[in-house]
């Protein structure tokens, strides 16, 4: 497979991500949202995250030249305050004084970290500067970040249905 080849299904596999969690959004966000300022918020959040996401996975469609260097730093900007807000903030907000929800976010929380780690990894390698050497694996870190949200939303989804399923309400505003 030549080089043009490689990054074309690399972007394809980026922008099926894309559509996969943005349709997720909206499955979450019409089942849940209003319900809860907190998860209203964190869903924004979310929401923003993956417009950017998307615009940087739209850019390369026809060039092999990266995004503007502002718009990698500022989509990596948004991912660690996305990633904060979840673990400092949302996580614990979401399972408060609930002993079965303590139990799914620590069943849970080693998956979650290890998509932490591979989106901050992410973020270390392209936040500043790009060499020439990691402009080459641009599109396929940004399709691989993309899979790596996906199964944390799908991760945090579950911590969120867990809150409606037992019917409590997490109004602590971020």
């Amino acid at each position: 497979m030549s080089l043009v080849h490689g990054v074309i299904l690399k972007l394809i596999v980026a922008k099926r991500v894309a559509h996969t969690m943005l349709q997720q959004l909206e499955s979450v966000k019409s089942k849940w949202g209003g319900k809860s300022q907190v998860i209203d918020r964190w869903l924004l959040d979310r929401q923003a995250l993956l417009v950017s996401y998307c615009e940087l996975a739209g850019i390369n469609n026809h060039s092999e030249c990266l995004p503007d260097a502002d718009e990698i730093a500022n989509f990596c900007g948004a991912l660690l305050d996305y990633l904060s807000a979840g673990h400092f903030e949302v996580f614990d907000i979401l399972v408060e004084s609930d002993s079965e929800g303590i139990k799914l976010r620590d069943k849970l929380y080693p998956r979650l970290t290890k998509t932490t780690d591979a989106a901050l990894e992410f973020n270390d390698t392209f936040a500043q500067a790009v060499t020439p050497e990691q402009a080459a694996g641009f599109d396929s870190a940004l399709a691989k970040l993309g899979e790596t949200l996906e199964e944390r939303f799908a991760l945090e989804d579950e911590l969120i249905a867990h809150v409606h399923t037992n019917k409590r309400d997490p109004e602590v505003a971020l």
